[in-house]
């Protein structure tokens, strides 16, 4: 498989087994415009790749995932994310919504099963991507956060869909409403994530090997298991899909918004209004 165009990430395939590792952009941030452009290409890819029957999603260096990389993609969305903006700025924000949330949908209907390794910070929509995978791992310096919250944002590419069917109602409505912040052994507790393991080498040993077994199955099978019980979560995620992003097109662009990123760049506590 020719990955030699994608940028955003590196793969290797060992023995059935592809490795995708995310590219850090920015101070640890993942996902600017080519990652949004490149998973769906990529995914696409590997789910029609007969030597690739099973994939690992790793973060390089010491973090996941810190999200959405604001400085590349701010000239993609500022024009259309300000609160006086028009019936034009919001259907081009409604169509980049639904852009953003195929590449991680690419993910979750990939016929290969998925393997989270979880490693440092996952934010925002580095969660978004590991509650689209089949498995999560993590290393014991992992944490979590549903963070958009804090942002006066409603999470729009994939955790709100996909998080209740992993914790729970209750669990999931939490995070998403707190933004705090979950360990490694919350999220084992909660069952965010299977297991957990003292270093990243261990967990990547773990990840790699438990994706190992995987593919030693029918590929035919693999594939079957999963479009099985996609049918139901992928069914109650696609409507979810929707609503967020109708929601988010229209009432995303607001007074709050401005403030939160304010308040970020001066390294203060936000005063929302709900305006």
């Amino acid at each position: 498989m020719d990955t030699t165009d994608l940028t955003f990430a590196t793969v290797s395939v060992d023995q059935h087994v592809a490795h995708v590792v995310l590219k850090a952009t920015g101070k640890g941030s993942r996902m600017g415009p080519d990652y949004w452009q490149q998973m769906p290409v990529l995914f696409g890819r590997l789910d029609a790749d007969e030597a690739v029957r099973a994939v690992v999603l790793s973060g390089e260096g010491d973090h996941f995932s810190f999200g959405l990389d604001l400085a590349s993609m701010s000239a993609e969305l500022a024009p259309v994310l300000q609160p006086d903006g028009g019936a034009k700025a919001r259907q081009q924000l409604l169509a980049i919504i639904r852009s953003m949330q195929a590449a991680n949908t690419a993910v979750a209907r990939c016929r290969k099963p998925v393997v989270a390794a979880i490693s440092g910070w996952c934010i925002g929509g580095g969660v978004d991507l590991v509650t689209a995978c089949d498995v999560r791992l993590a290393s014991k310096d992992a944490k979590l956060s549903v963070r958009e919250v804090k942002l006066a944002m409603v999470a729009d590419v994939g955790t709100l869909a996909r998080l209740p069917g992993i914790v729970g109602e209750g669990i999931a409505r939490e995070l998403a409403l707190t933004g705090d912040d979950v360990d490694a052994a919350r999220a084992l507790r909660l069952g965010l994530v299977n297991e957990v393991y003292e270093t990243k080498a261990a967990l990547l040993e773990a990840a790699l090997a438990m994706a190992a077994r995987m593919a030693k199955h029918s590929p035919l099978v693999l594939g079957g298991i999963k479009e099985v019980m996609n049918a139901r979560s992928e069914a109650v995620a696609s409507q979810s899909l929707a609503t967020v992003a109708l929601w988010n097109s229209a009432f995303l662009p607001s007074k709050d918004l401005l403030e939160a990123m304010g308040a970020f760049l001066e390294k203060r506590e936000p005063s929302f209004t709900g305006e």
